[in-house]
């Protein structure tokens, strides 16, 4: 069993096209669930979790291809398609009994998160981001010298084969490198944290590359199409961000307010892995959504 979060019961429950998810399930209430951002697992939302369980229903799963959910094998685009992510979240969260869900998310559980409010607006209530910009813009903004803090973006897009072997060979290095590199507290991610992290990333290589790969091709063609369609989110949205916006030269409220018309967008000084870093701010912007 994967260390997972204290007080919280582990079920394994079907998400889409015959996988497998594990989650942490938690509290009572209104359901809300948190998906996880690279190089994690659930666990990075232990805090905001036990924070949030005395009023929800916390639901922690750990996304198609990583921790101890099922990882199927890549045989097209659109296994690791954001699409295909998303319909596993609505699919657990329908075998736990709830058809309509607040849903958060960071890093890459944000653009799964984002993925299912733009195909599921009448079951995602309300939708809380981390520290993302959609696929098709990410791509938008990663220009010059400052891009080059997502290397592993462009690494991951290429063609099957090479990054996997790359990944595999300096698998602990390569994961740890982000783990230390966007952590501004380290202390946020003590060693056992940490190692849980990297057991799991290692053991999950090709997928997550899988996953990474997909949002340099089929991700964006979904999200082209909804822009093309004039799509918005229908929910009310929270997006908590580093200020990417100035580092990268860009307007990040306004990348979000073209795709959400009720945005709360707000700047933290916690680094990348803010839920572990500043769960108490993140808890309370969570609270401030679901009060919307």
């Amino acid at each position: 069993m994967p260390l997972s979060i204290p007080g919280f019961t582990p079920v394994r429950l079907p998400g889409a096209d015959g996988v497998e998810l594990f989650a942490a399930v938690g509290g009572s209430g209104s359901p809300l669930v948190l998906l996880h951002g690279f190089p994690q697992t659930h666990l990075m939302w232990r805090h905001v979790a036990e924070r949030l369980a005395d009023g929800h229903t916390v639901i922690c799963p750990d996304l198609r291809g990583y921790g101890a959910s099922d990882k199927p094998a890549a045989t097209g685009p659109e296994v690791y398609a954001k699409r295909a992510m998303a319909a596993d979240v609505v699919a657990l969260a329908a075998a736990l009994g709830h058809e309509r869900f607040a849903l958060a998310g960071h890093d890459r559980g944000a653009l799964v998160a984002f993925r299912a409010g733009l195909d599921h607006p009448e079951t995602v209530t309300h939708l809380g981001i981390l520290d993302v910009v959609p696929t098709l813009d990410m791509w938008q903004v990663l220009q010059g010298v400052p891009a080059a803090v997502g290397y592993h973006l462009f690494l991951m897009a290429q063609p099957p084969g090479l990054p996997e072997t790359m990944i595999a060979n300096s698998a602990d290095a390569f994961f740890g490198s982000f783990l230390d590199a966007w952590a501004a507290d380290p202390a946020a991610l003590p060693e056992r944290v940490r190692a849980a992290y990297l057991r799991a990333s290692a053991a999950a290589v090709p997928s997550i590359v899988a996953d990474y790969r997909a949002s340099a091709g089929i991700d964006v063609t979904h999200d082209r199409a909804d822009l093309d369609a004039g799509s918005h989110l229908a929910m009310p949205v929270t997006v908590v961000q580093q200020d990417w916006g100035s580092r990268l030269g860009y307007d990040a409220a306004g990348v979000w307010r073209a795709w959400a018309p009720d945005l709360d967008h707000r700047l933290t000084r916690a680094g990348h892995f803010m839920a572990e870093e500043a769960p108490d701010e993140i808890a309370a912007a969570l609270r401030s959504l679901l009060a919307r």
